[in-house]
């Protein structure tokens, strides 16, 4: 499918109104230049973004100018942008068109791409990885099948409409696996595994050279990982990353980042994987907390050997004043962004 004029206008509409994004009108993206991949990925999750501006909120920067969202956070330091994508969900948002008008405009602002699959029609995160309603009644192949056609028409009209993610995340913190109760590790590890391949093939089938990642939440917890990952291991499971989930306090992010680290180090050295902190986030006002533990989660994560360490993305940063009752973004209540992001300047 490409980009409809309806959803071009969306895209590129904010933009005009606000100014200051040099968005193409260049489908195929020629005139963008490729990112490059081979730096550090300073990231963010902005998935909320569209439906933040179409309840009118707005974003500023640090002097009060109106900026829109993406290209503020890009010249903060932020050089990636994750997305996720639900299969049918109830109000539209982060459906396939949702995520192609936000992947566009991230393309056109030369930005790396992470798309985040959560195989659900809404959240699925530790408590809940619920079946999307219209597959719940599928034997276990073709629920296998259903991963694959999901999977495959979206990251094809990402691909139609010239955007090639670098990374793409089978699952969303499947701690406990995903698609319960077919694919829940600690009653049935194999149909999990065959789940993630399922999606992982369809991954290479669109995009050869694109990264598979496999993510969990709570990246200090060491037991959890070797869990899992020996269970996908010993099911014959694919993936090329391992991701990881950190939210600490202002008060143990020493402790979860040194946890994180030595739970990093191990990863590599037990399955040889690459490591992505596809998440992190703290309580927007403790912004200088928030700083002192992402500069050191960044360290860390370049320090691991042989470069294994890909990147930290930052969720849902802009999220501020109350947005969906989230309250570990790092904007301040007036839509600026807090010291908190200067750690992606470096």
């Amino acid at each position: 499918m490409k980009l409809s004029i309806n959803k071009i206008i969306v895209a590129l509409g904010l933009c005009a109104l606000v100014g200051f994004v040099s968005c193409s009108d260049d489908n195929n993206g020629s005139s963008i230049p490729n990112p490059s991949t081979d730096t550090f990925a300073k990231g963010a999750d902005v998935s909320w973004i569209t439906e933040m501006e179409a309840s009118g909120k707005k974003f500023y920067n640090t002097a009060g100018a109106e900026m829109e969202g993406m290209k503020l956070l890009k010249s903060l330091g932020t050089n990636s942008i994750r997305l996720r994508v639900w299969v049918n969900p109830a109000d539209g948002w982060c459906d396939t068109d949702d995520l192609l008008v936000k992947a566009y405009r991230a393309k056109n602002l030369g930005m790396r791409i992470m798309v985040d699959f959560h195989y659900s029609d809404t959240w699925a995160d530790p408590s809940k990885q619920t079946k999307p309603a219209a597959w719940v009644d599928l034997s276990f192949d073709d629920l296998k099948k259903a991963v694959t056609a999901h999977t495959t028409e979206v990251l094809s009209t990402l691909k139609e409409n010239g955007i090639t993610p670098e990374w793409v995340q089978v699952g969303n913190e499947t701690g406990n696996g995903m698609l319960w109760n077919d694919g829940k590790a600690d009653i049935n590890m194999k149909g999990y595994a065959e789940l993630t391949n399922a999606g992982y093939d369809a991954v290479k089938a669109i995009f050869p050279n694109t990264k598979v990642i496999v993510h969990l939440q709570n990246g200090q917890d060491n037991g959890l990982f070797r869990w899992l990952f020996d269970g996908l291991k010993a099911n014959g499971a694919k993936w090329d990353v391992i991701g990881m989930s950190l939210y600490p306090t202002a008060e143990n992010w020493k402790d979860m980042n040194n946890s994180c680290l030595a739970n990093m180090t191990d990863m590599i050295s037990r399955y040889g994987s690459e490591i992505m902190i596809c998440e992190v986030g703290m309580s927007w006002d403790e912004a200088e907390a928030s700083k002192e533990f992402l500069t050191d989660l960044i360290a860390k994560t370049k320090s691991l050997p042989n470069d294994k360490g890909l990147g930290v993305f930052y969720w849902e940063p802009q999220a501020y004043g109350g947005w969906q009752s989230y309250t570990l973004g790092a904007f301040d209540d007036e839509g600026k962004p807090t010291i908190a992001l200067d750690a992606f300047r470096n």
